[in-house]
């Protein structure tokens, strides 16, 4: 099992019903996304506050994380000789 990265250890120093709280309030922020300073962006926002505390969404988290990082390297490390087709 791998150890979570600092920042799932500085989310968690905060109690449970603060975590729950700030989601919530992201996500009601979020409903109001058609409104100059509030937007759609918080609730997803919102739900990964409140789900990080779920061990199976935590995992499906670690792995997109760890796919998108492969993928971001990939991506920036295209040979000079490379043509886009």
């Amino acid at each position: 099992m791998h150890k979570p990265n600092i920042y799932y250890k500085r989310m968690r120093k905060a109690p449970l019903a603060v975590r729950v709280l700030v989601g919530t309030l992201l996500i009601v922020g979020g409903l109001f996304g058609f409104l100059p300073i509030l937007g759609f962006w918080m609730i997803p926002l919102g739900l990964a506050v409140i789900l990080s505390d779920v061990p199976a969404i935590r995992r499906i988290v670690t792995r997109s994380r760890r796919w998108l990082r492969k993928r971001i390297a990939q991506l920036t490390s295209i040979d000079p000789n490379h043509r886009r087709p």
